[in-house]
C-alpha cells in the first residue's frame, strides 16, 4: 500500500523572518515588482520634505495609488472596501458643503486633496494585506529613513552648523526641518522613535546599539523642536507600546528585560535633559514652552478664542462651511483641532463620520494587538503612533498600516505549516497505525546471520546457464568393515 509523506511546502503568501518564528520565503520578486517595491520605499522617504505643495511625496504617491493596483501588489478585503466607502461618505459630505461655501474654490479643492489622501490610505491598506509583514517592514524602514533625513535638517538648522541653515530649518527658535511648522515637525518623529524602540526591546543585545544611538538622536531633534504636543505624543505612544508589548509578550525573560530597559531609558533621558538645560538659549526656551497657557492661546484672537467661533460656527451650520473657509471669512487663523475642523468642513454629517472612523480604528486595533500574529510587533508600533496622532499626513499612512494588518487573512500571517503533496512511495512494508498523514512505524526483527562463516564463497551462477555434466569416475570402494586380527 502507497502512503502518503508530509512535505515541509512554501505557502504563497507567508513572507520573511516573523516575530515569533520563520515563515517560508515568498518567491523572487521580479524586475517590475522590485521596482514598484524601490518606488514605495522612495515615496515614505520623502515624506519628510514639505517644503511646497505639491511635496514629492504626493507626486509619488499618486503614481503608487495608480501602478499598486495595476501591478498586483494589492489585496482588496471586504474590510478594506467598507472602510473606504467610510472615507467617501465623509468626501461626498465635504463637496456638499463646498457647494454652498463663501469661497467655493478652495473649498472644493481642499476636498479634492482629501479624497486622493483616503485613496492612498486605501492603496497603502491593500498593499499591506498583500504580503503583511515584508511590506509594512519596507514601509516602517522608509519612515525611519525620513525620520532621520528630517532630524539632520531640524538639528544643522537649531545649531545653526551651516551658516544660514537656521533661517531655513528654524521658526521661532524651532527646529522645523524640512516643514513648515514645529508643531507637525515633532509629531512626525514619533512613529519612527517607537519602531526604534521595538527594535532595541525585541532584537538580541549586540543588535540594539544602532536603534539605540538612532532613538537618541531623533530624541535629541524631538526636544528641540519645543513642541508640547508632540513631546505629549511620544509619552502616550510609547507608553501604550510598552504597555501592549508587556502585556502580550509570553516570556517572563523578555518581561524583566524590557523593564530594566524602561528604567534605563528613563534615567538616560532625565540626564540627557538636565546636561541640556545647562545652556541658557535651551534653558530659556524650555521655561517658555513649560507654561500652561501662552500669549497666543488667549483672547478672542487667540487659539481658545478661535476654537470657541468654530463650535459657533458650527451649531449654526449643520451642513458645515466649506473647507479653508473659516480662517479665511470667521478668524485670522485655523482651529487647531482636527475635529472641528471637519465638523466645519464637512457638516455634522461629515465630522461625526470622521469620528466614528477614529474610534472604530482604535476599537479594533485594541483587539487586533491583543491576538498573537506573527505581525504583532509591527502592529504595536503602529497602533501606538495612530492613537496619538490623529491628523497630519502620516495620519493616514499609519491608518493604511493598521487596516492592512487587520484584514490580513491569517494564512497570509501564519507560519509556514506542514502541506500534504503527493510523491512517489516505495512498496516497503509498514506496520502499525496511521496517526493524521503521517505513519507510525514500527520496528521489525530480522533474523540474524551467522556469527561466523569461514571458506571461499563459491560463486552463485545464474539459473539459465548450464554447466557441463562431468565424467563418473568409478573408483574401488573401500570394504564397509575392515577387521583387523
Amino acid at each position: 500500500m502507497r502512503q502518503s509523506v508530509p512535505v515541509i511546502a512554501r505557502p504563497p503568501a507567508a513572507s520573511g523572518v516573523t516575530e515569533f518564528g520563520r515563515e517560508a520565503l515568498p518567491p523572487r520578486p521580479n524586475l517590475l515588482t522590485a521596482l514598484m517595491l524601490f518606488a514605495v520605499f522612495l515615496a515614505i522617504a520623502t515624506s519628510g520634505i514639505v517644503f511646497t505643495e505639491p511635496a514629492p511625496v504626493d507626486v509619488l504617491t499618486m503614481g503608487l495609488v495608480v501602478a499598486l493596483p495595476l501591478i498586483g501588489l494589492v489585496r482588496v478585503t471586504p474590510m478594506l472596501v467598507g472602510y473606504l466607502a467610510a472615507w467617501l461618505l465623509a468626501a461626498a459630505a465635504a463637496f456638499a458643503a463646498a457647494i454652498q461655501a463663501i469661497d467655493v474654490a478652495p473649498a472644493t479643492t481642499h476636498s479634492a486633496i482629501s479624497v486622493y489622501l483616503y485613496a492612498a490610505s486605501f492603496v497603502f491598506a491593500a498593499f499591506v494585506a498583500h504580503t503583511p509583514l515584508r511590506h509594512v517592514r519596507l514601509m516602517l524602514e522608509a519612515y525611519v529613513v525620513a525620520a532621520l533625513f528630517a532630524a539632520t535638517l531640524g538639528l544643522i538648522g537649531y545649531f545653526d552648523v551651516v551658516p544660514g541653515s537656521s533661517e531655513i530649518f528654524t521658526r521661532y527658535a524651532r527646529a522645523t526641518g524640512a516643514f513648515k511648522d514645529p508643531n507637525v515637525f515633532g509629531p512626525f518623529l514619533v512613529p519612527a522613535m517607537i519602531y526604534l524602540a521595538h527594535k532595541v526591546f525585541t532584537r538580541p543585545p549586540l543588535a540594539t546599539v544602532v536603534p539605540t544611538l538612532l532613538l537618541a538622536y531623533l530624541g535629541l531633534a524631538l526636544i528641540v523642536s519645543f513642541s508640547r504636543g508632540a513631546w505629549l505624543n511620544f509619552a502616550v505612544a510609547a507608553s501604550i507600546y510598552w504597555l501592549l508589548a508587556f502585556a502580550t509578550t509570553p516570556s517572563a525573560v523578555q518581561r524583566l528585560r524590557m523593564v530594566a530597559l524602561l528604567v534605563f531609558g528613563v534615567v538616560a533621558a532625565v540626564v540627557a535633559l538636565a546636561i541640556m538645560l545647562q545652556f541658557d538659549p535651551v534653558a530659556r526656551m524650555f521655561e517658555e514652552r513649560a507654561a500652561v497657557l501662552q500669549s497666543y492661546d488667549v483672547g478672542p484672537e487667540g487659539r481658545f478664542g478661535g476654537q470657541s467661533k468654530a463650535l459657533d460656527t458650527i451649531l449654526d451650520n449643520p451642513l458645515g462651511i466649506g473647507a479653508l473657509n473659516f480662517p479665511f471669512n470667521f478668524h485670522h487663523e485655523d482651529a487647531h483641532n482636527v475635529y472641528l475642523s471637519m465638523l466645519m468642513n464637512a457638516g455634522w454629517a461629515g465630522g461625526l463620520l470622521y469620528l466614528a472612523i477614529v474610534l472604530v480604528t482604535l476599537g479594533l486595533g485594541l483587539a487586533h494587538a491583543l491576538r498573537r500574529t506573527p505581525t504583532q510587533g509591527l502592529f504595536l508600533v503602529a497602533y501606538a503612533a495612530l492613537v496619538t496622532i490623529v491628523h497630519w499626513r502620516h495620519f493616514y499612512l499609519l491608518m493604511g498600516i493598521v487596516w492592512g494588518l487587520m484584514s490580513a487573512t491569517p494564512q497570509r500571517h501564519a507560519i509556514a505549516q506542514p502541506v500534504q503533496a503527493h510523491v512517489p512511495r516505495r512498496p516497503a512494508r509498514i506496520t502499525g497505525r496511521f496517526v493524521g498523514a503521517m505513519p507510525k512505524l514500527k520496528a521489525v526483527r530480522q533474523p540474524r546471520r551467522p556469527a561466523r562463516i569461514t571458506g571461499r564463497a563459491r560463486p552463485r551462477l545464474p539459473r539459465h546457464i548450464a554447466l557441463p555434466r562431468r565424467r563418473k569416475i568409478t573408483a574401488p570402494r573401500r570394504p564397509a568393515r575392515i577387521d583387523y586380527r
